[in-house]
């Protein structure tokens, strides 16, 4: 076997040193860019640390469901070994009154739909009643809108005031990262009074998402597929799921 050169071996740690920076400021700048950074919490102050791939998220968030949001995009990042959540509420949402909070679930659970334009959406909560206003593209989308938010964990009742307004033009849809997905199913199964309860794996490669982990019943194993397959940025679903005997 070929002798490697001393000065040779004396290199090898001081370049696996060297590296390491550029790591952490690839997984840093890969959280900034992904979707879900980008765009559902860009009204939110978020900074970003690594450091030997542990990152600390600290700054400013709307609501919960941003903070664990940021948290799941971050960990699905490659390099990533570790995240610390130091994310806190803003003073208006620490003190969240319990409709509040319930029409953030329902504005969650609608925004990650493929087939839902919830920024045309209006969601207000009392008493657990949650009432949908605003536009919406077809009678269809309507009807979703209603389904999707009846089945948000602490919903009563829906009343759908939405008016049925067709689009106009649509644009190419934007490419949304693995990342980004994997953390948009975790937040629509968290949301679900159906799924909210199930310990799920997701992972995502290239759009495609591979689901894991224990069903009590074939029904909620089929549920939570369709769940995930209507989350935008899914490609296809590999339900590899397991039910309980």
């Amino acid at each position: 076997m070929p002798k490697v050169p001393l000065p040779t071996l004396m290199l090898v740690p001081a370049l696996l040193a060297a590296s390491q920076p550029d790591t952490d400021a690839r997984i840093a700048a890969a959280a900034r860019n992904s979707y879900n950074f980008r765009v559902h919490l860009k009204g939110d102050t978020l900074e970003v640390a690594s450091r030997s791939g542990a990152v600390t998220l600290s700054g400013t968030v709307a609501n919960e469901f941003h903070r664990t949001l940021a948290e799941e995009t971050v960990k699905d990042l490659p390099g990533v070994t570790s995240v610390t959540n130091l994310l806190v509420l803003k003073a208006e949402a620490s003190a969240t009154a319990p409709d509040v909070w319930l029409a953030t679930k329902v504005r969650t659970a609608l925004r990650y739909h493929r087939n839902v334009d919830e920024a045309t959406v209006g969601v207000a909560a009392r008493d657990g009643v949650v009432t949908l206003s605003g536009r919406i593209g077809s009678a269809a989308q309507k009807g979703l809108a209603q389904d999707i938010a009846g089945n948000v964990d602490g919903v009563k009742e829906v009343r759908n005031t939405l008016r049925v307004v067709p689009p106009g033009a649509k644009t190419l849809a934007e490419k949304i990262d693995d990342a980004s997905v994997t953390a948009q199913v975790k937040a629509v199964l968290l949301a679900h009074r159906g799924t909210r309860m199930l310990a799920t794996h997701v992972k995502t490669d290239r759009g495609v998402v591979t689901l894991g982990g224990e069903a009590r019943n074939s029904a909620e194993k089929i549920l939570v597929e369709r769940l995930t397959s209507d989350v935008k940025g899914v490609r296809r679903v590999r339900n590899r799921m397991t039910v309980a005997p």
